[in-house]
């Protein structure tokens, strides 16, 4: 699953009296272990584990970039064009893929081409 909201609240338990441990982005994608009523207990791509209201989610794929200076590009290939630059844990609603290449755009609006090596 992933964010579906700007931001979304981390929490150290599965309810708002529990306190904010950090906050994930748009299309942070998460790793769900378990569910207790409207929240999830996820992993994401670091192995951190955190609580999150269960209808700030969506089913949407999306991926999180593992790497740091990751190149996205105009197309699906390392001969296109270099878009723009990103750093680890950038995250990306998935809008296609060719081969070893999504299509990738950040909820900013930004669009290109990453190596699915990079990214989980």
């Amino acid at each position: 699953m992933s964010v579906n909201s700007a931001t979304a609240n981390v929490r150290s338990g599965p309810d708002t009296s529990n306190p904010v441990i950090w906050q994930v982005e748009k299309y942070h994608p998460l790793n769900i272990l378990q569910k207790k009523g409207d929240w999830c207990l996820f992993e994401d791509f670091e192995g951190d584990r955190g609580w999150i209201y269960k209808p700030l989610l969506t089913h949407t794929k999306t991926v999180i970039v593992k790497n740091d200076k990751c190149n996205v590009r105009s197309g699906p290939g390392t001969d296109h064009e270099i878009r723009f630059t990103v750093d680890k844990g950038v995250p990306f609603k998935v809008l296609g893929s060719k081969e070893d290449w999504y299509h990738v755009v950040h909820a900013d609006g930004d669009e290109g081409w990453i190596s699915r090596s990079l990214v989980w």
